[in-house]
């Protein structure tokens, strides 16, 4: 089973040889389903991997909004659609980790979906307001350590990535933290700028500007690996928290009974698409990594992380609304 650092460290030339692609082509536009709002991260990774998949396809490929139930909408949707090939889900953590750990759903994503390839990885990043008397990772937990339930992390909602990274690293530093649930991370953010609450465990793409300016203090990266957008902020495990790791992490997945020439040309074009250099490039200046890896890795790799999210659940009682 591979592990998330050895996913990320895979070399970028990880592609199909050309002589060997596969056979099959579509032969009407595609579309991918982004099963969150526009302006969050699945739609942002989204928009920026059709435009070089369609290039490689020969078609265009267009994004298709259709939120709900924490991503349940847009997946059941996706599920149930033609297995043509041509209709595609942004699959991500929330849809394929979190989401079967914290509710009841219609389907099961490893059984009804179908891996096509990884797209890229969003780290996160804990960060407290300047007002914590805490500079390290070790210095917080000894400050929660006196304070039980005294240090406030806010999260975008109740099984949120960013209440369950926080929740994750409150579960293996054995400390009491106080949860304080938002209708999204704006308001959080906000909330946590004004000092009202003390800590947030967000992506790395939406704290950088915070932390760049000073408003936030960065303590430490979720990733097993240093961040290169923040290379002097340890990563959690190595600052203490042994065995710590969050990934937001997204893919492109498609119904179950899509027929495999079709599986392996949308392979090859996602392939082909997240080892370009100019699709790296601008994942870089969103904080993000690549997320190589053969279709069987994603797939081990989806595995791995539902494990881990559904055993958190289950040891925090974590319930969602």
């Amino acid at each position: 089973m591979p592990t998330r650092r050895h996913l990320l460290a895979l070399p970028a030339l990880l592609l199909p040889h050309r002589q060997a692609r596969a056979a099959w082509v579509p032969d009407r536009p595609l579309r991918m389903v982004a099963p969150f709002p526009p302006g969050g991260a699945s739609d942002l990774v989204a928009r920026m991997v059709v435009e070089e998949v369609g290039q490689a396809l020969g078609q265009p490929m267009q994004v298709e909004n259709r939120s709900g139930a924490g991503g349940a909408l847009g997946t059941d949707a996706v599920v149930r659609a033609r297995p043509d090939g041509l209709t595609l889900l942004m699959g991500s953590q929330a849809t394929h980790a979190t989401n079967p750990a914290l509710q009841t759903l219609g389907y099961d994503p490893t059984v009804d979906l179908a891996v096509v390839a990884g797209v890229c990885g969003v780290p996160a990043v804990l960060v407290v307001h300047p007002s914590v008397p805490a500079t390290t990772i070790a210095e917080l937990v000894a400050l929660a350590r006196t304070r039980p339930g005294g240090i406030r992390y806010g999260s975008a909602g109740i099984g949120a990535s960013t209440h369950l990274a926080a929740a994750l690293f409150a579960h293996i530093a054995g400390i009491e933290l106080t949860h304080v649930p938002y209708r999204g991370t704006a308001p959080a953010t906000q909330d946590l700028l004004a000092g009202r609450i003390e800590m947030i465990t967000d992506t790395l793409p939406t704290s950088l500007p915070h932390i760049q300016a000073g408003r936030l203090r960065a303590l430490g990266v979720s990733t097993t690996a240093r961040s290169p957008s923040l290379p002097a902020v340890p990563t959690i495990a190595e600052a203490g928290v042994t065995g710590y790791e969050a990934l937001n992490w997204y893919a492109a997945y498609a119904p179950a009974a899509t027929p495999e020439p079709a599986l392996a040309r949308l392979h090859e074009a996602f392939a082909e698409a997240v080892a370009r250099p100019r699709f790296q490039a601008r994942l870089a200046q969103q904080g993000m990594l690549p997320l190589p890896g053969s279709r069987a890795e994603i797939a081990a790799y989806a595995a791995a992380d539902r494990q881990r999210w559904t055993a958190l659940v289950l040891a925090a009682n974590i319930r969602p609304d």
